[in-house]
């Protein structure tokens, strides 16, 4: 992908917009604001102050015409967020990257209602480093080891370790004690979760998803598990626990949904991201981060 034209600025990057597909004689101004109604006088201003550029970083004009397919971008204006009531600390920092222990509640990236608070934002402000991105993603409510790239140089190394499955992964997780599970075991599965659908699903076919299970302690009924995924699908430690009967304490996806207010904190999701390691891509040294968090059992 290409470059954007504006700085990251508070942390956040520019929108990148796409124009239409098909020649028309409307303005950028106008498409904008049939697309984003709500936010018509804050267009209006933007593109007054210049600050809506194409591909090139020039401004938009008021009277710029739609080019067919044409990348626009500006700055969005963030919203007013919740600030997560947990530390977030810096597990490990060189000139290539930055590890940091995070907490349950808090976003990897600007998704959705979480934006200017997510971890991304939130470090590339208190940090000053506007490159920081990361070289994977843990789910909002995942806590544990987070690795981020600091230069742009770096970034792609280390997100194919990620991708090439050359990272090791450990999680902690909490759940009912089965005595009839047959553990440790291996499960595999094919899951599948569409773009805009909260769950994902097992279906049948060819397995796409994979993690060893493992019962690290055991009390009053509870059991700490050890899962070791050996691939990355969305919510698989969650799903597979489910469909293993032993669903994650805190889980309000998996195996029935249930509404969360945004801002209760009551029960956090009891899954953990324990240590990642992997052999670095440019030292060519093992890499062993790990996870200052525990969890405890239910009372």
């Amino acid at each position: 992908m290409a470059r954007a034209p504006l700085p990251v600025r508070d942390g956040l990057g520019p929108t990148r917009i796409r124009m239409p597909d098909e020649p028309s004689t409307v303005t950028v101004l106008q498409y904008l604001i049939s697309r984003f109604p709500q936010d018509e006088r804050r267009l209006r201003e933007k593109v007054a102050l210049g600050e809506v550029v194409d591909a090139g970083g020039n401004p938009i004009s008021p009277d710029s015409v739609v080019r067919p397919r044409a990348d626009i971008y500006l700055y969005r204006d963030p919203p007013v967020e919740p600030v997560v009531p947990f530390p977030m600390e810096i597990l490990h920092r060189d000139e290539n990257l930055l590890v940091v222990d995070k907490p349950h509640f808090l976003a990897t990236t600007p998704r959705g209602a979480y934006v200017a608070r997510s971890a991304l934002v939130v470090l590339r402000r208190e940090l000053d480093l506007p490159d920081l991105s990361p070289a994977h993603r843990l789910d909002r409510l995942t806590a544990g080891v987070l690795v981020f790239t600091t230069r742009p140089e770096v970034r792609r190394a280390y997100q194919e370790l990620f991708a090439a499955r050359a990272v090791t992964k450990i999680y902690d997780a909490i759940a009912r004690h089965d005595p009839n599970l047959a553990v440790p075991l291996v499960i595999r599965s094919r899951m599948v979760k569409e773009r805009g659908v909260l769950r994902a699903e097992e279906v049948p076919g060819e397995p796409n998803a994979e993690t060893r299970v493992e019962v690290a302690a055991v009390r009053d009924g509870w059991a700490r598990y050890t899962l070791t995924p050996k691939t990355g699908r969305t919510h698989q430690l969650r799903l597979h626990m489910s469909s293993l009967g032993v669903p994650i304490v805190g889980d309000n996806f998996y195996p029935t949904f249930h509404e969360v207010a945004h801002d209760d904190y009551s029960c956090p999701l009891a899954l953990l991201a324990r240590e990642l390691s992997f052999d670095d891509p440019f030292s060519g040294e093992r890499r062993v981060f790990a996870t200052r968090r525990t969890l405890d059992f239910p009372s």
